[in-house]
């Protein structure tokens, strides 16, 4: 594989783009590392969304993030997708391209979600040769992230973060590490989420999410709906503390509030990416 890409990289903390904010964002300036949006909605020909991009490229470093590439599936590898990604990468030269590391289609039948994998050795090896020939393709190494879940496969024989381990570690890719669905799990499943946390290798972490929860039914649900909770930011900080300085990104994905709610998360965690020791401090003396 043939590493490429000269854009500039990704740092700090980033939001993901919503179209409600385009111009609002666009007009203020305000001090993001990046900006993210999800590859799925710039796929056009033309038009204004990749007018629109074109400008957010301009102003701020590019992070692309797919959510149909379905790299789980037992179905074949979809060209078309991965050619329509292929094109988006090569125009707008992102610092980071990213995909879940899940399934979202069987048949040829989009399920318009994302679905956990088994984790036993089949499935492991069928991800790493998916994985690789979309880095092929892209000529560029891609990050995966771990995904939410709200039930297991009992012929899983490796836990999720030795999965989600071996899948950078064999493929070369990185890790998209998204805290709130670790912490999500770890509710719904009953693990220790520090146990997570010390099975990645900190080399193959490119980015971190940070999202909020609901909880619905006696469960944590990874809605994209909320302002991150306290026990996320509680891992995060041991995140950053194993990791070091990573791209950070809030996400928000329904009941999009206004734009100083994101800047405002985005703060909270620039404040930790910049005093994650003294945070930590603080936190336990309150």
């Amino acid at each position: 594989m043939t590493t490429r890409g000269t854009a500039p990289a990704a740092a700090g903390v980033g939001i993901g783009l919503r179209a409600p904010h385009y111009a609002q964002v666009l007009e203020g300036r305000p001090a993001l590392g990046f900006v993210e949006v999800h590859s799925e909605n710039f796929y056009a020909e033309g038009g204004a969304a990749l007018d629109w991009l074109e400008r957010f490229r301009a102003a701020y470093p590019l992070s692309l993030h797919g959510v149909g590439l379905s790299l789980g599936s037992a179905d074949a590898l979809d060209a078309r997708h991965l050619e329509k990604l292929a094109r988006l990468a090569d125009r707008f030269e992102p610092a980071l391209v990213s995909e879940h590391l899940c399934w979202s289609s069987i048949a040829g039948r989009h399920a318009n979600d994302l679905l956990p994998l088994p984790f036993t050795d089949e499935a492991l090896d069928h991800v790493v040769a998916r994985v690789e020939a979309v880095q092929e393709r892209l000529r560029r190494a891609i990050l995966v992230e771990n995904v939410s879940s709200y039930l297991t496969f009992a012929h899983s024989t490796i836990p999720e973060w030795e999965f989600v381990a071996e899948v950078a570690h064999r493929s070369g890719c990185g890790v998209l590490l998204d805290v709130n669905n670790i912490w999500v799990n770890a509710c719904n499943h009953g693990f220790d989420a520090a146990r997570y946390l010390e099975a990645i290798d900190p080399r193959s972490v490119g980015e971190i999410h940070l999202a909020g929860f609901d909880r619905i039914g006696g469960r944590l649900v990874d809605t994209h709906g909320t302002r991150v909770a306290d026990e996320v930011w509680t891992l995060y900080r041991a995140a950053i503390a194993r990791f070091g300085e990573r791209p950070t990104l809030i996400e928000w994905d329904t009941d999009i509030p206004g734009l100083d709610v994101l800047l405002d998360e985005a703060r909270k965690a620039r404040s930790i990416l910049a005093h994650p020791s003294r945070e930590a401090q603080e936190e336990m003396a309150s």
